[in-house]
């Protein structure tokens, strides 16, 4: 198939037409253009609007939808949670929802293009960041107030009902960035932290990043696994029954899900958790690096296995969820790092 530029909706629409059972994530991508911009082609005030994504007006809105399912996605990985969107807290640089089932951080100067899409039974929120990358949807299920929905569309719908989007370029992966000789300084005070949200500060002020310095940190701190420990550690945490913690995101948006696991399995590319109320699609061959990632806490140590591309993007991380099981989490993870070997040239 041809790639379509991005500013011809009528082609993009006739690319639509002809591929009706195509995902639209998918279909983008062999047309040459964002997600957004197919989308956004559609557009036509009735079945697919445009909607004002700021998470202050978003939020309470969604609210009132009731069970509906939550999904995020990065390149990698796809985290979708059933539940209800409660307890949203505003912030200006980063916002919350932090409800029994869904659970949320959400960086709103990401959150650029919104629609509301009704495709026959199919009722959805899309939100897409300034390169027309998806951030965030919301899908409704049977159960959802469909009143609420067109009501929401009725409050959040923008004056702005063309079919065209502008876009940014998107911004590339920051690559593993290591400073060696600040090495000891960042034992120190890796040693010193009180809670995880430190170690992003921590890094930042020695001029490294994330993977950059689990490379360079060495055991206790990061320990090197094979790209498929990371699948191992789901399946171990499903049939040991331990209840874990799953972060998934992009730029603007992470989705967690926290809780048991149970249904773990391979289908080609993909290992999936296929659980009621809590689905995870990750590209088990998009994982270039795991990491086991010790970090010190007022509640004990932050025990954490994590994944990254090609690139040096993170795809997601699994903690052990903090209740009387921690010590399984630990357990299970100190075995993992004894019997799964080190990722040569990490």
């Amino acid at each position: 198939m041809n790639t379509i530029a991005p500013d011809s909706p009528a082609a993009l629409r006739s690319a639509r037409a002809e591929n009706p059972k195509s995902r639209t994530r998918d279909l983008a991508q062999t047309l040459g253009v964002t997600e957004a911009h197919l989308v956004a082609a559609m557009v036509n005030g009735t079945s697919v609007v445009r909607i004002d994504p700021s998470p202050d007006r978003l939020f309470p809105a969604i609210e009132t939808l009731g069970t509906v399912m939550a999904l995020t996605r990065n390149d990698s990985c796809v985290i979708e949670r059933d539940g209800t969107y409660l307890d949203y807290r505003s912030g200006q640089h980063a916002a919350m929802v932090l409800g029994p089932d869904i659970d949320m951080r959400m960086f709103p100067s990401h959150w650029v293009h919104g629609f509301a899409v009704h495709d026959g039974d199919k009722r959805s929120i899309q939100i897409f960041d300034a390169a027309g990358d998806a951030v965030h949807k919301v899908h409704l299920r049977e159960a959802s107030n469909i009143a609420a929905f067109d009501a929401l569309v009725a409050e959040l719908r923008v004056e702005d009902q063309s079919d065209q989007i502008d876009t940014t370029a998107r911004a590339p992966t920051e690559a593993a960035k290591s400073n060696p000789e600040k090495l000891d300084i960042l034992r120190k005070e890796w040693d010193g932290m009180t809670d995880t949200h430190q170690f992003m500060r921590l890094t930042s002020k020695l001029r490294m990043n994330r993977l950059g310095a689990y490379r360079i940190a060495g055991e206790p701190y990061a320990i090197s696994l094979t790209p498929d420990a990371f699948t191992e550690a789901l399946h171990r945490s499903a049939a040991g029954q331990i209840p874990v913690m799953i972060f998934v995101g992009n730029r603007g948006c992470i989705e967690i899900h926290g809780g048991l696991i149970h249904r773990v399995e391979p289908m080609g590319p993909w290992i999936n958790v296929l659980d009621p109320g809590f689905n995870l699609h990750l590209r088990a061959d998009h994982i270039a690096e795991v990491w086991l990632v010790n970090k010190p806490t007022k509640q004990g140590p932050a025990i954490s296995i994590e994944a990254f591309d090609a690139e040096g993007g993170l795809i997601l991380q699994m903690f052990g969820k903090r209740d009387p099981d921690t010590d399984a989490w630990i357990a299970m993870t100190e075995a993992l790092g004894a019997e799964m070997p080190a990722q040569a040239g990490a």
